[in-house]
């Protein structure tokens, strides 16, 4: 069973106590449609074990987010028609982290899309958000 923080709000949607809209899942990780969406097919890619950060992350572990990461990139452009993605983790306060629960944001972009970096996020249209994210889901 992998370690997990009961207080983690990324742990709950690990464990089924929190709804997700979940895209992909391995032994190691698990993607998900970011409820704050900066763009259309924003997803979190997340490990099962808890780690606060990438200081903190199994090497193993971080591994497999890069690949599911990558995976997830590859399903935005061939079914959204992104044009391009962002891959960011953000460590700290200081550098936006607000769940402590080390994630990888995959941001699809598109040519011409408004989203300038770092992103305000705000609550997205969650009919929007589940209709992406099964068009995402393997």
């Amino acid at each position: 069973m992998a370690a997990s923080d009961p207080d983690c709000l990324f742990c709950k949607i690990v464990a089924g106590e929190i709804p997700a809209t979940i895209v992909a899942e391995d032994d190691r990780t698990i993607a998900f449609m970011d409820i704050n969406p900066a763009t259309r097919g924003h997803a979190l890619v997340i490990p099962r074990a808890h780690a606060r950060d990438v200081h903190e992350i199994d090497s193993e572990d971080l591994k497999a987010v890069a690949a599911s990461a990558q995976q997830l990139a590859a399903r935005q452009r061939a079914r959204l028609g992104a044009d391009g993605v962002n891959l960011i983790n953000s460590n700290g306060p200081a550098a936006w982290q607000t769940v402590f629960h080390f994630h990888m944001h995959v941001i699809p972009r598109y040519e011409g899309d408004p989203l300038k970096l770092p992103w305000v996020p705000s609550q997205g249209d969650m009919q929007d958000i589940a209709a992406t994210g099964a068009e995402l889901a393997r």
